[in-house]
């Protein structure tokens, strides 16, 4: 899958200087992008879904996990019908985790600014980025 086919598949935008012509690599390991990561369920044992946790199906035009506050731009996750399940209905001790996802099949992650990366099969915790604050004042939220 290159960008270009992706972001023609689903409608999304991506900014001109991204090369649209390279393909977009498959993890199935942590990966972050801007102020989000994605981390394998298997490493996020402090997020919890609860039996009561409802799920959706990816739509097509894809779910967006979250917009970044400086530029505005959203995250979204991207899936073929029928392969991918999400739920925000999650809990975690540090408030990062905004939801999972289980895919079947390979999903992708669309920023406009950061272009796209894909998921293996498999289930995903999707969290905010925290980052050391200057001046080492402790902690704040990845802005992007």
């Amino acid at each position: 899958m290159t960008l270009d086919s992706l972001s023609e598949q689903t409608g999304l935008a991506v900014l001109d200087h991204l090369d649209r012509s390279v393909s977009i690599p498959v993890v199935d390991g942590i990966q972050a992008q801007g102020d989000l990561i994605v981390v394998p369920r298997s490493e996020a044992s402090s997020t919890a879904v609860p039996s009561s946790a409802v799920w959706t199906d990816v739509p097509p035009e894809g779910v967006e996990l979250l917009r970044g506050v400086a530029g505005g731009n959203p995250h979204t996750l991207v899936a073929d019908p029928g392969t991918c399940r999400w739920t925000r209905g999650v809990s975690e001790p540090g408030g990062l985790a905004i939801g999972v996802f289980e895919a079947s099949a390979t999903v992708y992650l669309l920023h406009p600014e950061h272009g796209a990366s894909g998921c293996a099969p498999g289930r995903y915790v999707v969290r905010r980025q925290r980052e050391y604050a200057p001046g080492g004042w402790g902690s704040r939220l990845v802005a992007d």
